[in-house]
């Protein structure tokens, strides 16, 4: 078995999944006792959201290297970034790195491929949706079309993510608009719908929509742990 390496603590809320997630696949595969062999280095998440607003990729990347090389000098075979915001850094870290580095975007696209859509949601941060980190990488690597709610309905997200689903609060009124966002979406053309920031799923569940929904930190957790058995 390899030894995941984990880039935690954006946020340590979704960080808990992660690690709870791989955990129990692994012992659906193997059965006993087994579980896996991971580390994780946990981020200071104020100075990361911080950093975000002021527009600090800099010394966000060199955060992000520096943890990533933290955890390659303790022995992990490949990095996992438990975020997709961060993951507008991903060529950073790739390049100042000798172990492999499983991408989200990339496992989320071939669960995306599964069901044969060609056109999907995408709900995130302001970052993840108006930037192009990921809807790039889905769309010229994997022939994905992600696209994204409104501005208001942006600024709701973001708000939402920030001011609750971080600091560990979950309430039905969110989740409601949550839904009401997903509803327009697929109303505009979308076959799924992205759950592209790793604390939304924790709001949002499959049994609560029809819509058929791509919970990143799940998909993201179980091709961990494929590549740790391969």
């Amino acid at each position: 078995m390899k030894t995941i390496g984990l880039i935690g603590g954006m946020s340590w809320e979704s960080s808990v999944v992660y690690y709870q997630l791989i955990n129990t696949i692994v012992k659906e595969k193997l059965g006993g006792h087994h579980s896996s062999r991971s580390l994780m280095y946990s981020a200071e998440f104020d100075e990361i959201v911080r950093l975000q607003h002021q527009g600090d990729w800099q010394t966000l990347g060199e955060i992000m290297v520096d943890a990533a090389q933290r955890l390659e000098k303790g022995g992990a075979d490949f990095i996992v970034l438990c975020t997709n915001t961060m993951h507008k850094l991903a060529d950073t870290i790739e390049e100042n790195t000798r172990i492999p580095f499983l991408h989200i975007a990339d496992a989320t696209a071939a669960e995306i491929k599964k069901y044969g859509f060609k056109k999907v949601g995408l709900l995130g941060t302001k970052f993840t949706m108006e930037e192009d980190f990921l809807r790039k990488r889905l769309q010229e690597k994997h022939q994905i079309e992600a696209f994204i709610p409104d501005q208001p309905a942006r600024e709701r997200v973001h708000t939402i993510i920030y001011e609750e689903l971080i600091k560990g609060r979950f309430t039905d009124s969110s989740r409601k608009e949550f839904l009401h966002i997903i509803d327009d979406l697929v109303a505009n053309g979308a076959e799924g719908v992205i759950l592209g920031c790793t604390e939304i799923p924790l709001l949002v569940r499959a049994q609560d929509t029809d819509v058929v929904l791509f919970d990143t930190t799940a998909i993201h957790a179980t091709n961990a742990v494929e590549m740790a058995l391969s």
